[in-house]
């Protein structure tokens, strides 16, 4: 799995002009799936994710997690993060998993990220044409690849 986690100020996913999801102070993470992702990863990344200090605290050190900030997650699946740029200028999506596969995947991150969380999660729809709109703060933006645990 990889995973664009981005603190923001404010962010919403739309569908059709209708918002889906918003939030206000808290994390947009934007996940890309592929076949070799397993349950470990899911929830290996679930804690990485509500786990990670990237928040203030009180010396304006990031030092609290989106838990301690009491902040709120919005999770969207997005495929393109499996992107292949290495030959032509078309991206190949070849690693993204299909649907069969990575819908239960994302479900599940969603439901092991409420978890950790200790509460529910904003998401969008799989496969839908989305409309993400965000107000980064900071700017914080960092990558996350479970297959890659820097």
């Amino acid at each position: 799995m990889r995973a664009v986690v981005q603190r923001v100020a404010k962010a919403s996913v739309s569908i059709d002009g209708e918002v889906k999801s918003s939030i206000g102070g808290g994390l947009l993470v934007l996940v890309g799936i592929e076949d070799a992702d397993t349950s470990e990863d899911v929830e290996w990344l679930s804690g990485k994710i509500v786990r990670m200090r990237i928040f203030e605290d009180e010396q304006g050190v990031m030092n609290r997690s989106v838990v301690e900030a009491e902040g709120d997650i919005i999770v969207v699946s997005q495929f393109t993060l499996h992107a292949s740029t290495k030959k032509g200028n078309r991206p190949s999506y070849i690693k993204a998993s299909k649907p069969d596969f990575a819908i239960p995947m994302y479900n599940q991150l969603v439901a092991q990220v409420e978890r950790d969380l200790g509460k529910p999660v904003g998401t969008g729809i799989f496969g839908a044409d989305m409309q993400v709109e965000l107000l980064n703060d900071g700017p914080v933006t960092i990558i996350i690849d479970t297959k890659n645990r820097e």
